[in-house]
């Protein structure tokens, strides 16, 4: 494999799901972003310095099924019509920088929140008001199914977990 999979890189997809659970919604929506195979490990939002950051429609293979993948990501998921979103918002501050998540039904407050979080974690660092860059989906459902929306982060490549 190329550079898709190479070390340093942070990918960031989105997807959307709907299943007869919200466990299925979910697993449906990381279907969607491609990272359903994995068993995702959160981490806290620092990026890396060496980090580089590659926005795509899906998050390309990235190691063996059932690999364990570092991510942050922003979850939305309920049952029925109501709408959902999630927003993933991040700064890159020099080769250093910081996610923040949200997730809820109005993406247009979501962003708000992303951006007021990524504003605050600057401050708290000694840093400048940072540019801010936003992966952001949403979901208008109109079945009584449970849905899932997610934004998703990607660090480096999955490690064999056996």
């Amino acid at each position: 494999m190329t550079d898709v999979v190479a070390e340093g890189v942070i990918h960031i997809s989105s997807g959307v799901g709907s299943g007869p659970t919200e466990l299925a919604a979910y697993d449906a929506a990381l279907a969607a972003a491609n990272v359903h195979d994995y068993n995702l490990v959160p981490v806290s939002s620092v990026i890396p310095p060496s980090a580089t950051i590659r926005c795509v429609d899906t998050i390309p293979p990235l190691g063996p099924v059932g690999g364990q993948l570092f991510v942050v990501e922003s979850v939305a998921i309920e049952a029925g019509e109501t709408p959902v979103a999630a927003v993933l918002g991040w700064t890159d501050r020099e080769g250093q920088g910081l996610f923040y998540e949200a997730a809820g039904s109005d993406v247009s407050t979501l962003r708000d929140r992303v951006d007021a979080g990524l504003n605050a974690g600057a401050r708290l660092r000694g840093w400048s008001p940072p540019p801010v860059q936003f992966e952001q989906v949403t979901h208008a459902p109109t079945d009584s199914a449970a849905h899932a929306a997610v934004c998703v982060a990607t660090y480096g490549t999955a490690s064999p977990m056996l």
